[in-house]
């Protein structure tokens, strides 16, 4: 589906597996039925593969989870060039709101926004994009952005109604998204290391116990 949505309605969590880099991860994200497998275009991040390997991976199955890049205050150039190379479904986008806003416009694919919180505070109220990614604020040593196995403080998330799609990210694992998603009601869950042999190596067997917990206790999402 081109717009990055849930592929079906009612009762379904969507579960998004980040960081793929070999067959066997990605695998198993297609025969557990995954609903975006995530390929990391960020030269400091030990997931990070070229656009030939996205390719050759995406290759190996037709159809099935959705494709989607992440990128780190990309430019255009370097968009299109990962694009030309390997078709994605989704562009997720570490940037500003304005520039999420422009690449969603320029090439024309659906844009998730990262959004690293700390408190309510922090939580958004709007989104300019097609779904935000709610995960905890990086440390301050820390070389990239994204989640970096830090768990999120769930209960910031009590009583926030967003009225726009969203994906709960950081520190999940097969042995706690359950909680997770009762905690926070989150339609939608992204896992890295969590199902992690080794940074970059997924373990099939993790990955199929984190797509199951994820969604063991369903809901009806509108």
């Amino acid at each position: 589906m081109s717009s990055g949505s849930l592929p079906s309605q009612g009762l379904q969590r969507g579960v998004k597996i980040c960081g793929l880099t070999e067959e066997a991860g990605f695998d198993a994200c297609m025969e557990y039925g995954a609903d975006w497998v995530g390929f990391v275009f960020f030269e400091r991040s030990p997931r990070n593969i070229t656009p030939q390997q996205a390719n050759r991976l995406s290759a190996r199955h037709a159809g099935g989870a959705q494709r989607v890049g992440l990128f780190v205050h990309p430019e255009d150039d370097t968009l299109a060039r990962v694009l030309d190379v390997v078709s994605l479904d989704v562009l997720q986008i570490y940037a500003s709101d304005d520039r999420a806003a422009s690449i969603r416009h320029r090439f024309g694919l659906p844009v998730w926004l990262s959004k690293p919180v700390a408190s309510a505070d922090e939580l958004p109220t709007v989104c300019a994009v097609d779904r935000l990614l709610i995960e905890p604020k990086p440390p301050t040593t820390a070389t990239r952005p994204g989640g970096n196995a830090q768990k999120l403080d769930w209960s910031v998330l009590h009583g926030w109604k967003p009225t726009f799609p969203w994906m709960l990210a950081g520190g999940l694992s097969p042995d706690n998204v359950e909680q997770a998603v009762k905690e926070t009601g989150a339609p939608a869950v992204d896992v890295s290391s969590g199902v992690e042999i080794q940074p970059g190596i997924k373990n099939p067997d993790a990955i199929k116990r984190f797509i199951h917990n994820a969604r063991a206790p369903l809901f009806h999402i509108n």
